[in-house]
């Protein structure tokens, strides 16, 4: 008689809509792992106890969604440093006496924009929009990648300023207001909400070089108004399905030491769209 299959989640509120089952399905077909991976709805004041609880019941690990990416980095007993500098925590593994926080967001788009799409980033004129957890999540894994000079361009400077003084020490890093945002870029990262609502974040039209990369860090079946704007004014643009995909497969390799072949996964998620 087989063994139980390891088991995993995805913990949030709301989290039906989530696609990481499907996502984690496949990887584990794919590779021959024996586990199964669902949805766990946390009451909104009780995501420390559901964690516990599912430990309890013999869980390997976790993957985390809003809104408890905070709560999870406060209740992880060590943390990746790719989690310490996003100050966020979106996969957790659970191991004989402690839990273990990690971030897969940021390598994941990294990994999306590099391998994916073919775009460099070493050397190149980086502008983030946004400054909260979506872009504090990715800024390390970018820098990792060695570029010229990255520019968090954020609606309240103050934000902005705050988190480029965080990341100095580890390369080019200033602030901005969308208004005040100087020159053409190599790569924009949308990084905002304002996709979610069909909305644009103010930036100028200059910002999009002749060869320059638009991301945008929302996906949907149809390109979003940022990457409609920006491919108007030449950019090549990207969605952030592939982020989806990349971040659920470093977190999937995080638990099972096996790296799934993610190209076929996007394929069917974004036939599916």
């Amino acid at each position: 008689m087989s063994a139980a299959p390891d088991r995993y989640v995805v913990i949030g509120n709301p989290i039906a809509h989530s696609k990481s089952p499907d996502i984690h399905a496949r990887f584990a077909a794919q590779t021959g792992q024996h586990i199964v991976y669902e949805r766990l709805l946390a009451p909104l004041d009780g995501f420390g106890q559901a964690v516990h609880n599912f430990i309890g019941a013999g869980g390997k690990g976790a993957n985390v969604t809003v809104p408890f990416k905070l709560e999870a980095h406060a209740l992880a007993t060590e943390l990746t440093p790719r989690a310490q500098a996003a100050g966020a925590v979106n996969t957790l593994k659970f191991e004989v006496d402690r839990i273990t926080g990690d971030n897969t967001d940021g390598i994941g788009m990294v990994t999306d924009i590099i391998r994916n799409a073919g775009v460099a980033m070493r050397d190149k004129r980086v502008l983030l929009l946004g400054a909260g957890g979506a872009a504090r999540g990715v800024i390390l894994p970018v820098l990792d990648q060695q570029p010229a000079e990255l520019v968090i361009a954020n609606r309240t400077v103050s934000r902005a300023t705050e988190l480029a003084s965080q990341f100095s020490q580890h390369a080019r890093v200033s602030a901005s207001s969308f208004e005040g945002i100087d020159g053409a870029f190599d790569i924009i990262i949308n990084a905002t909400s304002a996709s979610l609502a069909d909305d644009l974040p103010p930036v100028p039209a200059s910002v999009f070089g002749g060869t320059a990369f638009a991301y945008d860090m929302m996906y949907a079946k149809e390109p979003t108004v940022f990457m409609r704007f920006a491919a108007s004014h030449g950019a090549a643009v990207r969605d952030g399905l592939g982020m989806l995909v990349e971040q659920a497969a470093e977190a999937f390799f995080l638990w099972r030491g096996v790296r799934p072949d993610t190209v076929p996964v996007y394929a069917e998620l974004r036939a599916r769209l």
